[in-house]
């Protein structure tokens, strides 16, 4: 039986019908930006807890999670119906090695995701340690739709803050607009498209960390081997950091 502790809900913010953030008022264990928690209820007398990476920042409170309702899932759409006051389960300490400080020397940081894949970006980038470390810090979000183009005003105060070392680069496959780009991203990887939006190079002195949709991941990887990157190993360093988000 899994250890848990008790969370109060603060906030459930509903983006789409499908895309919630879930504000979370409790005492883990100090964590990493870039880490994940397994948030758990109780469903007909069985506990039902699945990982969700922390959106926000460490010292910042509340937790925060997002995540998309699945289809028939048995926890997802009940996280989605919780309302302030109610409570939640949280394993007592996080996880995973989506951090900085698993990320070698370089002189720019891409941070490519697609979906809810962009909440443990969002944590790193509101601390101090890519602005620190990196002449350029590069976010890549992906969704089918504009409107699943979540935490912009999150974003945008991140671009405000760090104003010419910062660049945003959406993406959007289902609809046109006037502001993304449209197609998927292993083949702006390929055809340089992406490099010329985010005002940076993908190259030997670049490190690209790639969190969300397994075939994302999985392209978008074989795009950088091409170009001359590999996989980022401790006994090896290299130039790409993976982390499937489901």
């Amino acid at each position: 039986m899994a250890h848990w502790i008790n969370g109060t809900v603060v906030e459930n913010r509903a983006w789409t019908d499908r895309l919630h953030s879930l504000q979370v008022d409790a005492a883990i264990a100090p964590f990493t930006a870039g880490q994940f928690i397994k948030l758990g209820l109780i469903i007909d007398g069985e506990e039902v807890g699945r990982p969700y990476s922390l959106v926000n920042p460490p010292q910042r409170a509340p937790l925060e999670f997002c995540f998309s309702v699945v289809a028939d899932g048995p926890l997802s759409g009940r996280l989605a119906a919780l309302e302030p006051g109610e409570q939640v389960l949280l394993a007592p300490r996080a996880n995973g090695f989506l951090v900085l400080g698993e990320v070698p020397p370089a002189r720019h940081l891409w941070l490519v995701s697609t979906g809810t894949g962009i909440g443990p970006f969002l944590a790193i980038l509101r601390t101090d340690e890519p602005w620190q470390r990196f002449e350029r810090v590069v976010l890549v979000h992906a969704a089918r739709l504009a409107s699943e183009l979540i935490y912009r005003d999150v974003i945008e105060g991140i671009a405000a803050a760090h104003d010419g070392q910062f660049g945003y680069v959406p993406f959007v496959s289902r609809e046109p607009t006037d502001f993304a780009l449209s197609g998927r991203i292993p083949a702006a990887i390929a055809a340089g498209t992406l490099e010329a939006r985010g005002g940076a190079l993908i190259d030997a002195q670049s490190h690209v960390m790639l969190c969300g949709n397994p075939q994302m991941i999985i392209d978008a990887e074989k795009a950088l081997i091409a170009r001359g990157l590999r996989k980022h190993r401790r006994r090896e360093p290299g130039h790409v950091t993976v982390e499937s988000y489901w």
